[in-house]
């Protein structure tokens, strides 16, 4: 089919898409062609499977508004890099609704061209991701349920109630809150919002949600909420309102490796003659950053700020002590 048709034929669909009737004399004078053309082109919208149907008391044509054109000009990457996310990469995150997923994927294979489809088929056999560590959530429904209350939530503005379990508090807290947006950071999704108990905006772990309840009663702040904004230069996810200057030395046998990732927005990496490499940043906290550090055990020296490398020593004393006393 020329170029041309094609754009026609997607027009005519679009135009019948709109709900609206129309005679084969309106569409040939619409677009400017003969009569025989259109019936052409509306044959074609039939061969791809559109169910356009003749409606005798108007005289004309019309699509059901419900009808859906399924995706059946994806190219060959377009394709594969669909259902790679899907099939293969859906999880390493905890994505909600994986079952919707996974038939959004069926529909999208089942209307791919055979060959297309073959070839990804093929692909896909010799593709492997491996799966991080995740943390479940353990509310009624899971995550599917409390991904969808909180979204909805979020849309229409609503409060909502929850019991938490607070590591920080150390027990279970009621928090009345005004969700403004939903974050997954690492291996475990969140909610931000205003919290009526702190007063102010916090972080909330969904897997620590024990309850949650939509008040139905409405919000008026957080259209300005930003979540850039609102984390500013925090290692992860919790910033603490003062910014240090972190200034490490990792030596040879982890330099490349710690090198070639991008960990902070501020980060700046100088080679060392030795091998070694020393990594800076302008750090929100050191709360965070401190267990960053300790992960990379003996093979990272803290040279600055001096609070920073007191919160390390003394953690790594800890940790000998208390493998000490086994």
């Amino acid at each position: 089919m020329k170029s041309s048709r094609v754009s026609r034929v997607v027009q005519i669909l679009t135009t019948l898409q709109a709900g609206k009737s129309y005679a084969v004399s309106d569409l040939s004078k619409i677009f400017g062609t003969s009569r025989r053309t259109v019936f052409r082109d509306l044959k074609e919208l039939r061969a791809i499977g559109v169910p356009y149907r003749y409606d005798a008391r108007t005289g004309g044509y019309k699509i059901e508004p419900d009808f859906f054109l399924p995706p059946i000009d994806l190219n060959l990457k377009e394709a594969l890099s669909l259902l790679l996310l899907i099939y293969k990469a859906r999880n390493q995150i905890q994505l909600p609704f994986k079952n919707s997923a996974l038939l959004a994927a069926l529909k999208i294979e089942n209307n791919l061209p055979p060959k297309i489809r073959q070839y990804c088929n093929t692909a896909l056999r010799n593709i492997s991701t491996r799966l991080s560590a995740q943390a479940p959530v353990h509310h009624s429904g899971g995550l599917d349920k409390t991904f969808a209350q909180l979204q909805k939530a979020i849309t229409k503005k609503h409060k909502v109630s929850i019991r938490y379990n607070s590591l920080f508090d150390g027990k279970i807290i009621d928090v009345l809150l005004c969700p403004y947006h939903l974050l997954y950071n690492q291996r475990a999704w969140y909610v931000l919002g205003f919290s009526s108990l702190h007063k102010s905006v916090r972080t909330f772990k969904l897997n620590r949600i024990n309850e949650l309840k939509n008040t139905g009663q409405c919000f008026l702040d957080g259209d300005n909420f930003n979540l850039q904004d609102y984390l500013g230069k925090a290692w992860s996810m919790i910033p603490e309102g003062r910014i240090y200057n972190v200034k490490l030395r990792f030596l040879p046998k982890v330099a490349n490796n710690v090198t070639e990732v991008q960990w902070h927005s501020t980060q700046e990496v100088t080679r060392n003659s030795d091998g070694s490499a020393t990594v800076e940043f302008r750090v929100d906290g050191l709360g965070e950053v401190t267990w960053w550090i300790l992960g990379y055990g003996d093979q990272v020296q803290v040279l600055a700020p001096k609070a920073l490398r007191k919160r390390v020593f003394e953690a790594a004393k800890n940790m000998v002590n208390l493998n000490e006393q086994i």
